[in-house]
């Protein structure tokens, strides 16, 4: 091999070393935010088999509240949207104000939990004596052998229909203790009750002093309550301030038991002036086999147009050293499963 020769090759080296080393490291691509399109609320996040799914409520008018919508997505990316997998043609005594949805898998079926109507309480300053529609109503189940339908009516009517500790039968988080129990969160107004679900989610277990409904309403409490185990511990969260403004925020508790007590410990979720406002009524997602975790919740774009213009987001949730909770930053980029 000739001098030349020599050099070319040492040459060629060089560039093939240099070029290596100044590619681009690889972009990892994101969900974004909001995570599909439309007026989406209250997203309820799950995970069934190999998909992720988001149950919101559609963000309009009350009376236009008559359908829930799903989201299934394998790689949080892509999201597929199932239309009106649930109705007032299917729920026949719900009429409005479907809203925040719960949904479990038992024995191979696929329950629905769901508010409905608004119900209000005679002598409340909601109340209309001449509009019926929100007189009953409440927290109803439907029933489907898939988590993207079709589903039916379960009861034929409200599993809860009335105020228990003053708490508003909506807002409704069912949840799968290590024990196989199935408990149930809920409740507006400043209240929050839990429940235990007997076996065939048609009624309830009594607790061991005989009532039924356990008031386990947390300091600031407004609505939205959700709850998830990690390392031992309950963690709890639940929305405060107005949902109709930038004072929506989410706050937290933990405890060594599902009935509590949960102190707050602080906000992890509120408006960013950079971002959005009215950022609340969360859920969690796990991602399966890590210790990764992701809040699910809504927010109002800015500038805010109208009261019922939310959109459906997905950030990560962090946690210190300590177990407790790191504010969730509120992105435009969202999230992937690679990070």
């Amino acid at each position: 091999m000739t001098l030349k020769t020599k050099t070319i090759y040492l040459i060629l080296a060089v560039i093939f070393i240099f070029s290596g080393c100044s590619k681009k490291p690889k972009q990892v691509q994101k969900s974004g935010n909001p995570v599909f399109e439309g007026w989406y609320a209250d997203p309820e996040g799950m995970v069934f088999g190999d998909e992720f799914w988001i149950y919101p409520t559609f963000s309009d008018d009350f009376e236009k509240q008559v359908f829930f919508d799903a989201f299934s997505s394998k790689d949080l990316i892509t999201w597929e949207k199932h239309s009106r997998i649930l109705d007032t043609t299917i729920i026949t005594w719900a009429r409005q104000a479907m809203w925040a949805p719960s949904v479990v898998e038992k024995d191979g079926k696929y329950y629905f939990f769901f508010g409905a109507n608004d119900v209000q309480r005679k002598g409340s300053v909601y109340w209309d004596e001449n509009n019926p529609i929100n007189h009953t109503g409440g927290i109803g189940i439907a029933v489907a052998d898939s988590p993207g339908g079709p589903f039916k009516d379960y009861l034929g009517k409200p599993l809860i229909d009335d105020f228990y500790n003053d708490a508003q039968p909506i807002d409704q988080f069912v949840y799968k203790d290590s024990d196989n129990q199935y408990y149930m969160f809920y409740g507006g107004w400043g209240k929050c009750n839990l429940v235990k679900l007997n076996d065939d989610f048609t009624g309830f277990i009594p607790w061991e002093d005989v009532t039924v409904f356990k008031d386990v309403t947390p300091e600031n409490y407004v609505e939205g309550p959700v709850l998830f185990q990690r390392n031992g511990k309950y963690y709890f969260m639940w929305s405060e301030g107005g949902w109709t403004n930038g004072t929506y925020k989410v706050a937290y508790g933990i405890a060594d038991k599902i009935t509590g007590p949960f102190h707050r410990i602080g906000t992890i979720l509120e408006s960013d002036e950079n971002v959005a406002t009215g950022a609340g009524h969360n859920s969690v997602i796990n991602i399966p086999g890590t210790d990764r975790w992701l809040m699910v919740y809504h927010r109002r774009p800015i500038p805010n147009e109208d009261r019922d213009h939310r959109v459906t987001c997905i950030d990560k949730l962090e946690f210190n050293d300590d177990g407790t909770i790191k504010p969730v930053i509120m992105t435009f980029e969202g999230v992937s499963l690679e990070l």
